[in-house]
């Protein structure tokens, strides 16, 4: 008959100590891990100057894009700094204009004036006037070809099926800046990336290109890679009028600059996390998902900012 070994009471009780001793190490490691807080990141302003008062801005459309794809841009600038609202209206709803406030918080920290968003012209150039791969040299040509007066914007936006050098393996867009004689502008490149990279572009309307392929989010404008633009140029038109030519807001190199937008990847609401563009609002006819209203009743998705005071992200809803 096989015998069986039957631990004694002693080693029993020894053998739950050291479990006992091994859970409370794992609890303490858990409650470490928690209390554990990125250093914050903190802008400096570098004393050079930035874009306020009355900000002029000339767009460039390079390619096709159908008047509705064009709407949703110029209403998310004319959103920027409209006419004032009811106060019914303002104190309820989180609103482009009130986003664009944390912007406007930064230039008159400085001691600058408030901004007001112009929209001053519109170019079309539908025949590609100069081909459909560009490099990045081609786009700065093309916002000095715009003839932006200085302290505004030129923007340009290329159409789904224009490539530019670095899009997508790079970045979704650039902000920089072009001189004409004595005068300086700045500008900002932001292309479509529909067709192109929507995973990298456009998320979290398409989904990522890498990581945890989570359910895609409704876009507010029932256009993927028009609402995906919208991010990209709301990131880059923060960074533009607060660093407009490398002496402004920002925190690390120079060259590689972490701005007021750039601070907060990823975050469109509470509880964002890398995956996870946080919670929002949806839409209960069309079910797309957004966190600020515009003009002519528009919805837009727009990233957080970082909040001056606290240094923290600061998303709208």
């Amino acid at each position: 008959m096989a015998s069986i070994h039957q631990p004694k009471e002693s080693t029993t009780f020894l053998l739950f100590l050291l479990l006992l001793s091994f859970t409370d190490l794992c609890i303490a490691s858990r409650k470490l891990s928690s209390l554990y807080q990125p250093p914050p990141t903190i802008l400096t302003y570098h004393r050079g100057a930035l874009l306020e008062g009355n900000i002029p801005i000339s767009v460039l459309w390079y390619g096709k894009f159908s008047p509705s794809q064009r709407s949703i841009i110029t209403d998310f600038l004319l959103s920027l700094t409209p006419p004032h609202r009811p106060t019914t209206f303002a104190i309820i709803t989180p609103t482009v204009s009130k986003w664009w406030r944390t912007v406007d918080y930064y230039v008159q920290k400085a001691g600058k004036r408030k901004t007001h968003v112009l929209l001053t012209n519109q170019v079309l150039d539908e025949g590609y006037s100069m081909g459909r791969l560009l490099r990045r040299s081609d786009v700065s040509e093309l916002a000095r070809r715009l003839g932006v007066m200085a302290g505004g914007v030129a923007l340009v936006l290329t159409a789904a099926d224009v490539a530019v050098e670095g899009f997508c393996s790079a970045a979704c867009g650039m902000h920089g800046s072009v001189a004409a004689g004595s005068a300086r502008s700045a500008y900002i490149w932001v292309g479509d990336s529909v067709s192109q990279c929507p995973g990298q572009c456009a998320w979290p309307f398409h989904k990522p290109a890498y990581g945890q392929q989570g359910q895609p989010l409704g876009a507010p404008n029932g256009d993927v890679g028009l609402d995906g633009m919208v991010i990209n140029l709301a990131t880059l038109l923060t960074g533009s009028v607060t660093n407009p030519y490398g002496g402004g807001y920002f925190q690390g190199d120079r060259d590689a600059p972490v701005e007021v937008a750039a601070g907060c990847p990823g975050v469109y609401g509470e509880g964002a996390y890398p995956g996870y563009a946080g919670k929002l609002r949806v839409d209960v006819k069309t079910k797309a998902s957004y966190n600020v209203e515009g003009e002519k009743g528009r919805k837009y998705l727009v990233p957080a900012l970082l909040d001056p005071i606290s240094n923290s992200c600061l998303p709208m809803v």
